[in-house]
């Protein structure tokens, strides 16, 4: 029996545990071993693993895991975890990074002590305003990939339409979040991979968002890909403009910015706290 060194840190309420390989030079990463790091109530607990090694010409190199045991895709609020890890650890000389996941080459700042940001690829895949099928009704959705896919629903929209009692799911709180994204996350259009569902609400001020998130086949606090989509597709939908604030269920607010240029998305960023929660050692 061997132990293992980590680090449990958390972005606006996304939580993550770190694995830095070189505290742990002979870690082997394997499907039991995260969903036994990730269990709640057996393990440390955590949305999924990160696992940071360094190469060469970056600052480092993050793969992300999903706590159900499978390889995730891109994650934002990991990502920004990961600079600010990267600040921390000493792997950066100042406070800009570069660096890797799953082969695809990222940038980030902290900005202090709280606050890192991280800059995001164009999106693509972005699909406007289409009737998908849940709850045995037809809904009006939307659909982007920001690195991860998601589909969003305005719940303003559901409620137009669909057989509940609005008085009560009038309120993004009272929203069934966790029955209809199970649906939605598995539906027939998204086959193979099955898509991350996100609902929210608009306010004068900010955007709520409640996300449904696949891999960890639950609701987490906050999801970064996902407010990010929901921005971008608020700008899209709504003609909502730049910098957009979206108040995560964790309580946090992330920010979301980007410029229009010839109609396409460029300098996309995400930015919002990050910390970390302890440290300690576990043994497999």
């Amino acid at each position: 029996m061997s132990k293992i060194k980590f680090h449990k840190l958390t972005g606006a309420g996304n939580d993550f545990i770190f694995i830095d390989l070189i505290e742990n030079r002979d870690f082997s990463i394997s499907s039991d071993l995260i969903k036994k790091f990730c269990d709640r109530r057996f393990g440390i607990g955590a949305d999924g693993v990160i696992v940071i090694s360094d190469v060469p010409d970056y600052s480092f190199n993050m793969e992300y895991y999903n706590s159900d045991g499978s390889k995730g895709s891109l994650c934002g609020n990991g990502a920004r975890c990961s600079i600010w890890y990267s600040n921390i650890s000493g792997r950066s000389k100042d406070n800009f990074v570069r660096f890797l996941c799953d082969q695809v080459e990222y940038s980030g700042e902290v900005i202090n002590k709280e606050l890192t940001k991280f800059y995001l690829k164009t999106p693509t895949q972005v699909k406007l305003n289409f009737r998908v099928k849940a709850a045995g009704q037809l809904l009006k959705a939307s659909f982007i990939n920001t690195g991860s896919p998601h589909l969003v629903i305005n719940i303003n929209d559901v409620l137009q339409n669909i057989s509940l009692p609005n008085s009560f799911f009038s309120e993004l709180k009272n929203f069934p979040v966790i029955e209809l994204g199970r649906e939605l996350r598995n539906h027939p259009d998204f086959h193979p991979q099955g898509t991350n569902v996100n609902f929210y609400q608009e306010t004068e001020e900010e955007i709520i968002l409640r996300t449904y998130e696949r891999g960890v086949e639950n609701e987490t606090l906050a999801c970064g890909t996902g407010s990010v989509a929901v921005a971008i597709l608020s700008f899209l939908n709504q003609k909502k403009f730049p910098p957009i604030k979206i108040k995560t269920w964790g309580g946090d607010s992330l920010i979301v910015n980007f410029e229009i240029e010839n109609k396409r998305i460029r300098n996309l960023s995400l930015t919002g706290p990050a910390k970390l929660v302890f440290s300690g050692e576990t043994e497999i």
